[in-house]
């Protein structure tokens, strides 16, 4: 552990320098509940005054569980690789048409969602995310508060969300979803009649890409039927830090890293959202590529 704790001061953690990371992904297993990385700092509080690595704890049993894992997991994907993409025949792949890319029927499904509020910003709004009745689908409600914290910096509050996990590979290596055999999103749902914002992620390619979205409405009318809602890629538009930017572009669709929902609309009060299933189709009968203007940045004289 004395020579761990060299290495890690060696690396300049107590700096910030960039090393660190490469450092901490090859000891991570080996770190059981620590606190290395940073969390939300409210406007005014005092940074913690312990180095990082002083709140590590280091268990080499849990890093040769998690080795074990992650090498049970490499050979899965190498098989499903030698099968065809995504571990499927190639023919198959080629000719789907539809496929449901998350469903909700048991805890496990629930799990692969993250729910959040302003109250990481000091906000006073609360979601809640459940299984529906019967366990069919997700129930997503809670109470939208757009006071704005006191703070003195933080000018706008009341949102709420759910995000689903990014997947991970081996190793903890990022993956991403390809999309590019559809051309539309397919959700089934029941709200309160309010707006939502669907949000759908990318692999950024530069660092300064990392808060780029692609976003578009999503109109519930309320009542007790479920409807059926269809958007095509060709609608979202790209955002970054909620700005719209005047460089628009297509979404890329073979680097999908997640998807979530966003409700934001100003109006104070309870709101909820049932999900049964979202969905990916190919919908023939649309021929849009994209319905924004793209212009030309390098215009010949």
């Amino acid at each position: 552990i004395n020579m761990i704790v060299m290495l890690l001061n060696g690396a300049s953690l107590r700096g910030g320098c960039c090393r660190h990371k490469t450092l901490l992904q090859l000891l991570g297993p080996l770190l059981g509940h620590s606190k290395l990385y940073s969390s939300y700092r409210r406007p005014g509080a005092e940074p913690e005054k312990k180095t990082l690595w002083q709140n590590a704890d280091f268990s080499f049993k849990k890093g040769f569980d998690v080795l074990k894992t992650q090498l049970s997991l490499l050979k899965e994907e190498t098989q499903n690789h030698l099968v065809g993409p995504e571990g499927r025949p190639l023919s198959q792949y080629l000719l789907e048409q539809t496929r449901v890319m998350w469903q909700f029927r048991s805890q496990e499904d629930l799990n692969k969602w993250i729910i959040s509020s302003d109250v990481e910003i000091g906000g006073k709004s609360e979601v809640y995310l459940k299984l529906g009745r019967n366990n069919q689908g997700a129930l997503l409600y809670g109470t939208l508060n757009t006071e704005v914290p006191r703070d003195g910096e933080t000018k706008y509050s009341g949102y709420c969300s759910m995000r689903a996990k990014p997947q991970l590979g081996s190793f903890r290596r990022k993956k991403y979803y390809d999309w590019s055999n559809f051309n539309s999103l397919y959700l089934r749902v029941r709200g309160d009649g309010r707006p939502w914002m669907v949000n759908i992620y990318t692999d950024p390619y530069f660092s300064h890409q990392k808060d780029d979205l692609y976003n578009y409405f999503m109109f519930t009318r309320g009542g007790p039927y479920w409807e059926e809602i269809k958007i095509p890629f060709s609608k979202f538009f790209l955002s970054s830090r909620g700005r719209v930017q005047d460089s628009q572009h297509p979404l890329w669709l073979d680097k999908i890293s997640t998807l979530g929902f966003t409700i934001g609309d100003k109006i104070d009060g309870p709101f909820q959202l049932e999900i049964d299933f979202i969905g990916l189709l190919n919908d023939r009968a649309h021929t849009e590529e994209f319905a924004y203007e793209v212009y030309d940045k390098n215009t010949p004289v």
